[in-house]
């Protein structure tokens, strides 16, 4: 059976060493040139983010990073090596080595980016509505009336907003995101507000039903780069032009599609330079 922490992709590799908590440094990442002459790449993605990541029927891991990260590969010259990672360890396995590159929605922060290293950006995160196509709640205008439900889920970044910014409308608090969707497929609430990149991959069981997706730029836009051990400049700067590259090309855009049933609501502004 396949190990759910680690699949290799072309080749095999040595097990991973444990890892501690450390700060990142150059000293303990890998440079290009050490890359190269291991001929792998090592990728953590989140199999729990899915469409970015998930684990197949097969039970391998499958989706839009998995497919990016061999496509970095392959313009490498190397093998890949997929490695599992969850949000407490992902950044501790870039700075002990275990990992060259770590992905799973890796916003652009300035906090962050006291910790590690990123590149320019893969993809943009949107925050927007979410509601049955053809009611014309498009707007937050449009949402701010009191005969209109929304469908939110408890604790997470949307509400405060809402209160704020939407007051007049009614909010249904549920415990997850799927009682959400079904609620709005049900009509028991009209919209919702929240993030929606990947919202049309949860709705694949809603087929029935038609749904307009609509970001919202108010909000703001955040971005996803890769996330490289601090000071590991040859990495970077490589993945930076290849990044350049897949965007040009169109292939970061046809993966996206692919796995996220449509394409990427706030384009990425590409540039040759960095």
């Amino acid at each position: 059976m396949t190990d759910r922490r680690r699949l290799f992709v072309g080749g095999a590799a040595a097990a991973a060493a444990g890892a501690a908590l450390v700060t990142p440094t150059a000293a303990s990442a890998r440079p290009l040139e050490d890359v190269l002459r291991s001929q792998e790449l090592r990728v953590g993605v989140n199999p729990t983010l899915p469409p970015r990541a998930l684990f197949n029927e097969r039970n391998q891991i499958d989706g839009f990073e998995p497919e990016l990260a061999a496509a970095i590969a392959q313009k490498l010259g190397v093998r890949l090596a997929l490695q599992a990672v969850g949000s407490p360890d992902r950044i501790p396995m870039v700075a002990s080595g275990r990992i060259d590159f770590v992905m799973g929605a890796m916003s652009r922060t300035s906090e962050r980016a006291k910790i590690i290293d990123y590149t320019v950006p893969v993809h943009s995160e949107n925050y927007g509505i979410l509601s049955v196509a053809g009611r014309g709640l498009t707007t937050l205008e449009a949402l701010n009336r009191p005969e209109v439900t929304l469908a939110q889920v408890r604790g997470t970044t949307a509400i405060p907003y809402i209160a704020r910014v939407i007051p007049r409308a009614q909010v249904l608090l549920l415990d997850n995101y799927p009682d959400r969707n079904r609620a709005i497929a049900q009509g028991r609430a009209q919209a919702s507000f929240d993030g929606v990149d990947a919202v049309r991959f949860a709705l694949r069981p809603f087929n029935q039903v038609q749904w307009d997706v609509t970001a919202v730029p108010e909000f703001g836009v955040t971005y996803s780069g890769l996330g490289v051990a601090k000071n590991n400049h040859s990495l970077r700067n490589w993945l930076n032009i290849a990044l350049y590259e897949l965007h040009n090309d169109g292939t970061i855009e046809r993966l996206w599609e692919k796995w996220f049933d449509g394409p990427m609501l706030t384009k990425v502004p590409h540039s040759p330079f960095f």
